[in-house]
């Protein structure tokens, strides 16, 4: 099972956010330039501007002078500005994890997920003089898998400060407000660490690369990951991503290289060991290959998706009670999953207990992170209320 390290894809809403200390950055070394092998892929248009993704376009200018710099009834900047993207019904934003946006693309959208909310939240408080800070945030992990690829998404938030052009305020307007794109049932559970921007703008490109990788258009995933890198050295997952992509290239010792830096500086991180331990078996190296699941298993004695294969393994057999029971037992690693929670619903059908099924299908629609899935929940839920035909 091939692995890629964080993405930033998360849920959304307001939360406050608790800042936890300091965490040590690992010491990278300058990049090596053997990771990089531009002549085995194609060029294309891949010079990127990493400031590009706050521009504000003409539509959005518009819109801060009309919902913002106009409402002179509150004196904190950074709750209006809050208000003004999240609160009022015009902008109607709708989170969707499909596509990692810039901050004009998720306006004119009026959809994206965490990482482009976060850059179009800061490209308007850019703009009015607001302070922004980020934070990365320590959540339960969220997992989920495209044909043989993991991926782990990471959280991310962002502090607003004391404002510019709001200046004269009471001292209301200096307080700092923590926005937040997270379920309400994490409240009061999170650690976050501050991060710097230079990291902000390496996990839109590792994002970028990721769904590219996704899309299975490596020569672009390729130059996206590269991209990452030079950016931020010290930004891992970008490593991660560009071992990968060589994998599926067919680059193999170009994969191995890059997935033994990653664990050179990392030696824990799973997504690196488990991706390597793939590498070397397709090399021919199946000790190292063996050697490499074994300290995998140390770390994390059950996999991704264990309970969850097992469970779709009892569904094709149609036994329904191993099935509930598998997918429940995923469900206790993640339990706001829509995926895990649509099989439960489906296993619970199986078993004749409707309320049961709609309860976890409700729970599936809200949690989706994309419209087509979000419309395919509703449609279930629909079926699971129409009577049954004889």
């Amino acid at each position: 099972m091939t692995g890629l390290s964080k993405t930033y894809r998360c849920v959304c809403i307001i939360i406050i956010s608790l800042a936890f200390g300091c965490a040590e950055i690992p010491q990278v070394k300058s990049t090596d330039s053997l990771l990089f092998n531009d002549n085995l892929f194609k060029a294309g248009k891949h010079e990127f501007e990493p400031q590009s993704v706050f521009k504000l376009s003409p539509a959005m200018h518009t819109y801060l002078n009309n919902e913002v710099l106009d409402d002179r009834h509150s004196h904190n900047a950074a709750q209006t500005l809050f208000n003004a993207l999240y609160n009022k019904q015009q902008l109607k934003l709708e989170y969707d994890s499909s596509y990692t946006r810039t901050a004009r693309e998720a306006f004119d959208a009026k959809s994206g997920n965490c990482l482009s909310l976060v850059l179009m939240t800061a490209a308007f408080a850019k703009q009015i003089g607001l302070g922004v800070r980020y934070q990365s945030v320590y959540t339960s992990e969220n997992i989920s898998r495209d044909e043989n690829t993991i991926y782990y998404s990471g959280h991310l938030n962002l502090v607003l400060g004391k404002a510019g052009v709001y200046q004269g305020g009471e001292n209301i307007d200096n307080a700092a407000l923590v926005i937040d794109f997270l379920t309400p049932t994490e409240t009061g559970k999170q650690r976050a660490i501050a991060i710097v921007e230079q990291t902000v703008l390496s996990m839109y490109m590792n994002n970028r690369a990721a769904e590219e990788l996704q899309m299975q258009r490596l020569d672009s995933a390729y130059w996206w990951a590269k991209q990452a890198i030079v950016n931020d050295p010290t930004f891992l997952a970008s490593y991660n991503t560009l071992g990968v992509i060589y994998e599926r290239h067919g680059n193999l010792p170009e994969a191995e290289r890059a997935l033994r830096y990653v664990l050179e500086m990392d030696p824990v991180n799973h997504a690196a060991l488990d991706n390597l331990s793939h590498v070397e078996l397709k090399l021919g190296n199946k000790e190292e290959s063996e050697r490499l699941q074994k300290m995998l298993r140390q770390m994390v004695p059950t996999p991704p998706f264990y309970y969850f294969d097992l469970g779709i393994a009892a569904m094709k057999t149609k036994n329904y009670n191993l099935a509930r029971d598998n997918f429940t037992q995923e469900l206790r690693r993640s339990a706001y999953d829509p995926v895990f929670n649509f099989w439960l619903a489906a296993a619970y059908i199986g078993l004749d207990d409707a309320s049961k099924a709609r309860k976890h299908l409700i729970i599936a629609k809200e949690n989706a992170t994309t419209t087509k899935d979000r419309e395919l929940y509703s449609q279930k839920l629909i079926e699971l209320q129409l009577p049954h035909k004889n």
